[in-house]
C-alpha cells in the first residue's frame, strides 16, 4: 500500500503494559549509548516555580496517559497526511530527567544536562537524510512538562547545538516580565520562574529578537510596559481574541510571516486553549482557543524548520474524570510529530 500500515490490523489491547506516549518503545536513553533515534520523547517533572497551582511535575506522566489510544487506530494522521509512527523516523519514549524538588538553581542545571545529553547523540537515520543537514546531524525532542520554567533550560540546549533560533510561543501569558515585576525581587533565584524565563532567554541571547512571536495572550498585566519589555525581549503579540477577526488561517499566516525561514522552537503552554478543553493547569485564563482551534493553528505551521518543541503546564490533578486535558496536551504533540516527521531538517 501508499503507507505503512494500511489496511493492517489494528485497534489491539493498547491499554495494557507500560505507559509510554503513544506506546512508543521505551529505551534507557541517558544510560545506554547504543540508543539513537530520530525524535525523542522526553519528560521533565519540574513544577517548584509556578505562580499559582502546582502539580506539573506529574504533566509528563499524565499526558502519557492522554497519549495511549492515538494508535489505537493505527496512528495516520488524516489533515497531514501521514502516519509519524510508521514513516522513516525512529520514534522514542526516554522517559524523564532526573529533576530534584528541592533545589531549583539544581533543577535547572540538571534539565539542561538532560537535554543536551540527548540532543547531542547521532540521529538513528543520519546516514539515510542528506549529508550535512541539520536531520543528520542532532535528533529532535519533544519535551513534556512541567511548568514553563524548563524551557530556559531547553533554549540553553538548543543553542548548544543551533545557536540562537525563533520561538513561537502559544499561550495566555507573554512570561517575559522583568523579575523585578513577576516574584524575583525575593532573592536570587526567584528571579527564575515560570513568568521570566523568556526575559532571561533573551537577555542571554537564546531567542532571535524580532522573528519569535507569542499566539494566545489574554493575561492581565501590570500595565502597558509589560507590552514594551515583552517587545524589548523580541516578540511580537497575537492576543487570543483576535481569532474572531482573522481566524485560524490568520493567525497561523501572521506565526509565518514572523518567524520566516528560520529553525524554530515551538512552545505551547497548555493554557493557551481555554479552560472548558483544558482545567487542569497553573494559571488558567478563560477565553482562550478550542482544542480545534489550536490544532488547526498547529497544522498550518507545516513546513516551518522545527528543532524542537515541548507542551508544558500540564496539571492531572486538576483534570477532570475524562482525562480533557491530557488528552489535548497528547493531541498536540500528535500533530507536531506528523510536521516533524513529514519534514527532516535540511
Amino acid at each position: 500500500s501508499l503507507f505503512p500500515g494500511d489496511g493492517e490490523k489494528q485497534a489491539d489491547s493498547i491499554f495494557s503494559g507500560i505507559t509510554t506516549f503513544a506506546s512508543l518503545p521505551y529505551q534507557q536513553c541517558f544510560t545506554d549509548d547504543d540508543v539513537s533515534y530520530d525524535i525523542a520523547i522526553v519528560g521533565l517533572p519540574f513544577d517548584t516555580a509556578t505562580s499559582y497551582r502546582p502539580g506539573a511535575r506529574f504533566g509528563p506522566g499524565g499526558i502519557r496517559q492522554g497519549s495511549k489510544r492515538l494508535v489505537l487506530y493505527g496512528g495516520y494522521n488524516v489533515p497531514l497526511q501521514v502516519n509519524a509512527f510508521t514513516e522513516w523516523a525512529t520514534i522514542v519514549d526516554c522517559g524523564d530527567v532526573a529533576v530534584t524538588s528541592y533545589d531549583n538553581a539544581l533543577a535547572i542545571k540538571q534539565m539542561e544536562f538532560g537535554h543536551k545529553s540527548l540532543l547531542h547523540k547521532t540521529p538513528a537515520s543520519a546516514d539515510r537524510l542528506p549529508a550535512g543537514s541539520l536531520g543528520a546531524k542532532f535528533p529532535r525532542l519533544i519535551t513534556l512538562g512541567g511548568d514553563h520554567t524548563i524551557v530556559l533550560p531547553i533554549l540553553r540546549s538548543i543553542a548548544s547545538a543551533y545557536g540562537p533560533v525563533s520561538v513561537i510561543h502559544f499561550d495566555s501569558h507573554i512570561d517575559t516580565w522583568k523579575p523585578s515585576v513577576f516574584g524575583g525581587d525575593k532573592s536570587e533565584q526567584a528571579a527564575y520562574n515560570h513568568g521570566t524565563y523568556f526575559y532571561h532567554a533573551s537577555q542571554e541571547g537564546l531567542i532571535k529578537k524580532g522573528a519569535s512571536i507569542h499566539a494566545g495572550i489574554r493575561t492581565t498585566l501590570s500595565g502597558p510596559s509589560d507590552y514594551d519589555n515583552d517587545a524589548l525581549c523580541g516578540f511580537e503579540i497575537l492576543e487570543a481574541r483576535v481569532i474572531d477577526e482573522i481566524g485560524t488561517k490568520g493567525i497561523a499566516k501572521r506565526i509565518r510571516e514572523v518567524v520566516g525561514d528560520n529553525l524554530v522552537y515551538l512552545s505551547i503552554d497548555i493554557d493557551s486553549l481555554d479552560p472548558a478543553f483544558a482545567p487542569a493547569t497553573g494559571t488558567p485564563e478563560t477565553g482562550g482557543w478550542s482544542t480545534r482551534e489550536l490544532r488547526s493553528i498547529l497544522r498550518d505551521l507545516e513546513g516551518l524548520r522545527f528543532v524542537g518543541a515541548d507542551v508544558v503546564e500540564v496539571a492531572p490533578a486538576y483534570d477532570t474524570n475524562a482525562e480533557l486535558t491530557t488528552m489535548a496536551a497528547a493531541d498536540v504533540i500528535f500533530e507536531i510529530l506528523g510536521m516533524m516527521v513529514k519534514h527532516p531538517l535540511k
